[in-house]
C-alpha cells in the first residue's frame, strides 16, 4: 500500500485528490493538510512514501515545508 499525504490550501483540490487516489487499489490517503507546517505535522504522524503538497500558500508554504520534511529522521 502506498501511503500518501496531501497538502494544499484548496479544500476542494484535498478532497478531489483524495477520492481520485483513493479509487486507486494501492494507495492510501492517510491525511490532507492545508498549509505546508500542517503537511510537515503529517508526516511526522504518519510516515507517508508520498508527499503531494501545493508550493503556493498562505502561511507556510511547499517550498519552505519541502526541506523541513526532508531534514526529518527515518
Amino acid at each position: 500500500m502506498i501511503r500518501v499525504v496531501v497538502v494544499d490550501d484548496e479544500p476542494m483540490v484535498c478532497a478531489h485528490l483524495k477520492t481520485i487516489l483513493g479509487s486507486a487499489e494501492d494507495i492510501e490517503v492517510v491525511e490532507t493538510a492545508h498549509d505546508g507546517a500542517a503537511g510537515v505535522e503529517a508526516v511526522v504522524r504518519h510516515r507517508p512514501r508520498v508527499v503531494l503538497m501545493d508550493l503556493r500558500m498562505p502561511g507556510v508554504d511547499g517550498l519552505t515545508a519541502i526541506p523541513r520534511i526532508v531534514a526529518l529522521p527515518e
